[in-house]
């Protein structure tokens, strides 16, 4: 408008008299004008400003959280009995179980060859018989000589000779029996039994090898019980206790229930890491597997809010406080634990401040925001 008044009042230079003054009288309505609008923008209220954000609130709340420990560690078979030969050099016969298998205490699991050992067996008591005969022969000489020791009939030289015939003889009877038994031995050895009750977890016996004294035939999981050896620092193996309820998660999600046997007495001074003994169920876990489980060590307060108001921002936790004037406040919070939809806060907030409960991922740091109630939940 300032721009039209200058033109024409221009204008007006150019024009007669008379006409200039009617133009003066233009200009001074023209600027009249000006001043009610000015006026009229001046008297227009500001506009308010607008809410980012429609938000629901919440507030800490105190509640008993599980106190739990997460540990990872090897599944490992409790004990694993090594099966192995006690006869030398004889052939495998026959095997009668494999891998995998169930196996109850004292049940056979290989057959070696016995051939040899019954030819063993059979010249052992014939020399036994042998060895019987001859004491017999020379007990009942040594009675003789004894009957006619007072007589005089026999030299006291020829009575010694029969005496000592007759402890030889009883002796070698001792040692053939001895022979005996021991072939006995090894015939009892050709049958590979089973030490306990178990699983079988290895089998490197083949058919027909010839096998030593001492070689390892099999591998047994005594019981079928398996362990979980949890991997724990100084700091938290001293909290642990003998029976602590453990929650041990098979790679496939399955849970197993079981409770700590044993607490290892040393740590390991290179890694400053001690091993926690826990029996669990065999049923979804095999030895070598890696499993993650957790232990229970009771309840305790906590501060708790919903994991809806807790916002994740360049790995800092932060929560939007709501002053009295509906301004939303960062705020740095330290997270603990989980329970279901809330998180613990170990520091950072009060019971008493209010806190965005929905949205709080899309604000900033004073934001303006509008407070709505939260629906209230459908019973089922």
């Amino acid at each position: 408008m300032k721009h039209i008044a200058f033109k024409y009042f221009s204008h007006l230079r150019t024009m007669r008299p008379p006409l200039l003054a009617s133009g003066l009288l233009a200009v001074a309505g023209l600027g009249l004008l000006v001043g009610l609008s000015r006026a009229q923008d001046d008297a227009k209220p500001s506009a308010a400003p607008k809410p980012a954000l429609t938000v629901t609130l919440t507030q800490a709340k105190l509640a008993m959280v599980p106190l739990q420990l997460a540990a990872n560690g090897n599944i490992a078979a409790w004990q694993e009995a090594i099966i192995g030969s006690e006869a030398n050099g004889l052939r495998i016969k026959e095997l009668h179980v494999n891998v995998g298998d169930a196996v109850r205490s004292g049940q056979l699991l290989a057959t070696l060859d016995d051939a040899g050992v019954q030819v063993d067996l059979a010249l052992a008591r014939a020399a036994l018989h042998e060895a019987q005969a001859l004491a017999a022969e020379a007990t009942a000489n040594a009675e003789r000589a004894r009957g006619v020791q007072t007589a005089g009939v026999l030299s006291a030289q020829q009575i010694s000779q029969y005496l000592t015939q007759e402890q030889t003889a009883k002796a070698r009877v001792a040692s053939a029996q001895a022979q005996w038994d021991a072939q006995q031995l090894r015939l009892k050895h050709t049958k590979v039994l089973a030490p306990d009750a178990g699983i079988i977890s290895a089998r490197s016996a083949a058919l027909g090898a010839v096998v030593g004294a001492g070689s390892e035939l099999f591998r047994l999981i005594r019981q079928g019980r398996l362990e979980w050896r949890a991997e724990l620092t100084s700091q938290e193996l001293v909290r642990m206790r003998k029976g602590t309820p453990v929650v041990v998660t098979a790679p496939d999600g399955t849970h197993s229930k079981g409770k700590v046997r044993i607490v290892s007495p040393t740590v390991d001074p290179q890694t400053r890491n001690g091993l926690v003994y826990v029996d669990i169920a065999a049923a979804h876990f095999k030895p070598g597997m890696f499993a993650r489980g957790e232990f229970d060590l009771g309840r305790s307060d906590a501060l708790t809010v919903l994991q809806s108001a807790v916002v994740v921002r360049e790995g800092f936790s932060f929560v939007y406080a709501v002053g009295a004037d509906n301004r939303a406040k960062q705020r740095k919070v330290q997270t603990g634990r989980m329970l279901g939809d809330t998180i613990e806060i170990v520091q950072g907030i009060s019971p008493q401040d209010r806190l965005v409960a929905t949205g709080a991922g899309f604000l900033t740091d004073g934001d303006l925001v509008r407070i709505v109630q939260a629906p209230a939940a459908v019973a089922p």
